[in-house]
């Protein structure tokens, strides 16, 4: 009987992994914060005027985003792709593929729209923007991953739409949404899963 069950749970677990995204890494969401975090400092420095790298403000922030979000994914994935060789499976299967393309698209879409905003000089918006596009982002990939990423999702966007409505505060808003939250998030995916898978292993 017992070994019936063990088989069930066998099974289960194998389903679970082909269909979902399970190698999401809580160290992955404090690092990618914690680039975040430096980046709003960046920018801080930069719109203040006492930092510059290209001599233009403009150049100067779409730079850093960039850099920002290498930064964040490349640190990312290193503790995903960890976690995967942990827990004995690939990073790079099926469902890592399409959970990258459901959360791609609102991504591409919102970082064209914010362009937009930036060629306008529609400043403003930018911020809540990429709050908003990322946690739809966030939601639409949740199906194939943790359910908490969904709620991150939920709350990137709250955080987003208080932005638009709220003047002056946009660059602590952005740091709070990707920074404070991904670290947030971050423990609680290490605390919830990743102990729990480490203690099985």
């Amino acid at each position: 009987m017992e070994t019936n069950l063990d088989d069930i749970k066998h099974i289960r677990s194998m389903m679970e992994r082909s269909s979902k995204f399970l190698s999401l890494s809580g160290m992955s969401g404090v690092s990618a914060g914690t680039v975040a975090l430096l980046g709003a400092l960046g920018t801080h420095y930069i719109l203040k005027g006492s930092f510059t790298i290209t001599g233009s403000v403009v150049y100067d922030l779409v730079l850093l985003a960039i850099l920002v979000i290498i930064g964040a994914a490349v640190v990312g994935f290193y503790f995903c792709d960890r976690k995967a060789k942990k827990n004995g499976s690939k990073l790079w299967m099926p469902v890592t593929w399409q959970a990258l393309k459901d959360f791609s698209v609102p991504m591409v879409v919102g970082g064209l729209f914010c362009l937009i905003l930036l060629s306008k000089s529609i400043w403003c918006l930018i911020a809540p923007s990429m709050l908003i596009f990322y946690g739809l982002s966030l939601i639409y990939a949740g199906d194939r991953t943790y359910r908490d990423v969904k709620m991150l999702g939920v709350c990137e966007i709250i955080l987003g739409l208080i932005a638009a409505a709220i003047d002056g505060y946009n660059l602590l808003i952005w740091a709070l949404g990707f920074g404070v939250l991904h670290i947030l998030y971050g423990i609680i995916i290490h605390y919830k899963y990743d102990m729990k898978s480490d203690k099985n292993g």
